[in-house]
């Protein structure tokens, strides 16, 4: 939604019967938050976009033979306080080892479920018998 969009809706919340009382405040509440979500989504949008373009940035210096091709990915983390240090460095390292072997299996079928009881009943329904009073 645009910002005349949010702009439009408020006006017309604004605009109805003031005696609506409980579901115009729910209405405002949600479009806050609605509004609220988009406005984060840009943040984090934005986030990935400079980190994208870090990224490409550094296999391209690194493919061109700059002396230094980590430079503009450790500008753009360091923006962020994302720089690992410590005991960090193994953890993040662990974690994406996890995560590139769960990605690898991503594609492969799940496996049958197993069943550890053969089902034995016919096809019948089976379960407390009831009687319909009336």
């Amino acid at each position: 939604m645009t910002r005349s969009e949010f702009d439009d809706i408020r006006a017309h919340i604004a605009a109805e019967d003031p005696r609506s009382g409980g579901l115009l405040d729910i209405a405002r509440e949600l479009l806050d938050d609605l509004e609220q979500a988009r406005m984060r989504e840009s943040i984090l949008r934005t986030y990935y976009l400079g980190l994208l373009t870090a990224a490409r940035a550094t296999v391209a210096a690194d493919m061109a033979g700059d002396a230094s091709p980590m430079t503009f990915l450790e500008h753009e983390l360091g923006k962020h306080g994302q720089m690992p240090s410590g005991e960090q460095i193994e953890r993040i390292l662990s974690d994406a080892r996890t995560a590139q072997t769960l990605l690898a299996h991503l594609g492969e079928p799940a496996p049958a479920p197993r069943r550890s009881v053969p089902i034995r009943f016919g096809g019948r329904c089976v379960g407390t018998p009831r009687r319909l009073r009336g």
